[in-house]
């Protein structure tokens, strides 16, 4: 008799077949709390991440796991995520990359140096300053 740990379908979830340099989107159950009068209730909804996956770690074992990296506002944000947790209501693969790196961590770094690269350039654009030319006067004697 199999024992089951995690309410997940582990055959489909150990079936996928994405890997670093992939976008994956994961959508996930959060479960919030809100305090109303007296009383605490549980709301229940749906939130995808979607982004890069920089890393999967340990393969099919039960503790595989897998990073997230995106971009929000100009920040970069990671999430680690295990492949066989209840909370995550399915995976999806948008796009499919041809990488050659098994741990895709430079990209962290590759991503900074374009920002800061951008912010250079603005800087340089912004210390030019049109010339206004004042109107002539004439000056009789």
């Amino acid at each position: 008799m199999p024992i089951t740990i995690s309410s997940a379908n582990i055959e489909e979830r150990r079936k996928l077949t994405f890997r670093a340099g992939d976008t994956v989107r994961v959508v996930q159950k959060i479960t919030e709390r809100v305090k109303e009068k007296d009383k605490v209730k549980e709301k229940k909804r749906l939130q995808a991440f979607e982004g890069l996956v920089l890393a999967r770690k340990h393969g099919r074992e039960p503790g595989a796991t897998f990073t997230v990296r995106r971009v929000i506002d100009g920040v970069g944000v990671e999430r680690i995520f295990p492949l066989y947790a209840p909370t995550i209501e399915k995976i999806e693969v948008l796009k499919r990359a041809k990488v050659r790196r098994a741990k895709l961590y430079y990209i962290r770094h590759k991503a900074v140096k374009e920002i800061r690269r951008a912010m250079r350039h603005e800087r340089t654009e912004k210390k030019e300053t049109p010339v206004v030319e004042a109107p002539a006067i004439e000056i009789k004697a």
